[in-house]
């Protein structure tokens, strides 16, 4: 883009732009002639994608500040209207949104709130910051026509987000993700209400225990063994961390509740923008968790647990041989899966035709667990409003499996059907009953962790991922998924690559069988995957969140005769030999 195109975008900022600080920034960018800065700022608009708005604070048009969330919240609130023009007309329309600790959080939300509100949609605005799985809920519980949520997840302290959630308290999809994006982008003018006359009008209302309480007590509901819990509790001692976000208030409430001895690391129980004591707000990293577990072996603790900033993710670490054990996405999933299905068993809660739902991204382990319990895999794209989607599709029979669990790789798990987003708060409490049952049985969560594998195969994950910043970054990105599918390899790890499932173009490929195909069911995503001779699954796609593209790959060895530990080592240097492969790709 031509500079006079990025300064005269920039002045029309600043003409716009009501929230001084961000105003100021501009201006300031624009008396020092800092044209690589506002070139950043201003060479494209923050794109509202399928996921919504995530990018770093700050003044300009590629930034998260007041104007942008409001120029969403205005084209969100046109395509509503649109859609529900009779319940638009009674004024009927209605939302939900809730916030987490970021910087402007809480600006953001009143800002999108009373463009809601002038625009005759009553809107159901939080208190004080709560997780993302509370707005899911609430917005069911609502019976609301849509919903949002300001939060960045586990992104660094310098970015905040904006997620839009549909009617049925998911994430929104296709047709209504697209629907929206081009309203947004036909917004001129911006509708706006001060709150005094909101809140005089009925159009806003404020919300917190009206809607705590019953997601508190529906979570408790789902747990299998409360008499286990109430004869047992104080057997299991808890550390836990909210990484300075806002899982503390329901974690405490419901994990105390019952009962447990939890201590939460008291550095980081507050919202903190700022997230002073971890690098990354991401229960993913084993880093984030260190105060934690430092807490939870000077305690003795079972069990360390975390949430990310909006409490959606969740994370454990667990003691083995005096260290504490960070357990992945994918083992912890595989663990619940196994809990759960043992459980509705035992309880005789099992329904006709079980099926879980996990992404096509996450541990094959999974699906070998849940066979142990005659329960199929439902798969999905990567992100959670897929796993919601398949849960709509099967409420509404338009598939005859009824849904047990949901779960994906990053940290993501789904108990109740009462939500339709992943849900740290319900995988703490289900963890912590987990836990108390395996020991009631003699036996920690590592050690059922390797009867698992001793029955479905050792499964080893690895993944990798490189940021691409910058106007050039989703072009280079675009570069490397175009190349390797006009020349994908016929071996990673000198592993054969027998098919070549490409989302994005609705097919799998068969590089050693010249023109075999066959479709992919799946929604167009731009995802490649390729199916080892071994099982090994190696999958790429870009982030639907962050500059970066992502490589996972996921694969087993039969333990059989030659032990777990042999098994373990075999496959794990067959992950790190196929890691190796594709870095070297990238720092081409």
């Amino acid at each position: 883009m031509e500079k006079q195109d990025i300064i005269s975008k920039a002045k029309e900022y600043v003409a716009k732009e009501k929230e001084t600080r961000f105003r100021e920034e501009v201006e300031a960018l624009l008396a020092a002639e800092d044209f690589k800065e506002l070139e950043d700022r201003f060479y494209k608009q923050l794109e509202f994608g399928t996921g919504g708005l995530r990018g770093v604070i700050g003044g300009g048009y590629n930034r998260m500040n007041t104007l942008v969330v409001k120029s969403a919240t205005q084209g969100l609130a046109a395509y509503l209207v649109k859609t529900f023009p009779e319940k638009a007309s009674n004024n009927g329309l209605s939302a939900v949104i809730a916030f987490d600790s970021r910087h402007y959080s809480v600006e953001f939300a009143e800002g999108a709130a009373l463009v809601l509100a002038a625009n005759g949609i009553k809107t159901y605005l939080f208190s004080s910051m709560r997780p993302t799985p509370e707005l899911s809920f609430a917005i069911r519980t609502l019976k609301a026509d849509t919903g949002i949520v300001v939060t960045a997840s586990h992104n660094p302290p310098k970015y905040n987000g904006y997620k839009a959630y549909w009617n049925d308290g998911s994430q929104v999809i296709e047709p209504h993700d697209t629907g929206i994006i081009d309203e947004v982008n036909a917004v001129t003018e911006i509708k706006e209400i001060d709150k005094k006359t909101a809140l005089d009008k009925g159009l806003l209302k404020i919300i917190d225990k009206e809607i705590d309480e019953p997601f508190q007590n529906m979570i408790r509901a789902h747990l299998f063994r409360p008499e286990l819990i109430k004869e047992k509790a104080k057997e299991v001692k808890i550390v836990y961390t909210p990484l300075h976000g806002t899982g503390a208030m329901h974690v405490e409430s419901v994990l105390g509740s019952l009962g447990l001895d939890i201590l939460t690391v008291p550095e980081q129980r507050d919202g903190n923008g700022d997230f002073p004591t971890v690098d990354f707000p991401n229960p993913e990293e084993p880093p984030a968790l260190k105060m934690a577990i430092d807490l939870g072996k000077k305690s003795v603790a079972d069990v360390v647990m975390a949430t990310d900033p909006d409490a959606d993710r969740f994370g454990i670490a667990v003691p083995s041989n005096g260290e504490f054990v960070c357990v992945t996405g994918n083992q912890l999933g595989s663990l619940l899966i196994d809990y759960v299905c043992l459980s509705l068993k035992e309880t005789g809660k099992m329904p006709a035709n079980p099926a879980f739902i996990n992404s096509i991204v996450t541990t094959g382990m999974q699906e070998r667990v849940a066979e142990l319990y005659g329960v199929k895999r439902q798969e999905c794209l990567t992100g959670f409003k897929w796993i919601a989607d398949v849960m709509r599709k099967s409420d509404e029979g338009q598939i005859p499996e009824k849904i047990v669990f949901g779960t994906e790789e990053s940290y993501g798990f789904l108990v109740e059907n009462e939500v339709r987003d992943k849900d740290g708060i319900s995988a703490a409490a289900m963890t912590a009953e987990m836990t108390l049952y395996w020991r009631s049985k003699g036996k920690s969560l590592l050690e059922r962790l390797d009867e698992l594998y001793e029955k479905c195969g050792c499964w080893v994950d690895t993944g990798i991922s490189k940021y691409f910043q910058g106007p050039k970054g989703q072009e280079i990105m675009a570069g490397i998924l175009a190349e390797f599918r006009k020349n994908p390899p016929k071996t990673l790890g000198g592993i054969e690559v027998k098919k070549v499932r490409d989302i994005e173009a609705s097919v799998s490929l068969f590089p050693h069988e010249q023109g075999k195909k066959e479709p992919v069911d799946l929604p167009k995503s731009n995802v490649l995957q390729f199916y080892l001779k071994d099982g090994t699954i190696v999958s790429a796609r870009p982030s639907g969140t962050e500059p970066k593209i992502k490589f996972y790959a996921s694969g087993f060895e039969t333990v059989g005769n030659t032990g777990l530990k042999a098994a373990r080592d075999i496959c794990t240097k067959k992950m790190n030999s196929i890691k190796e492969e594709l870095q070297k790709v990238l720092s081409d």
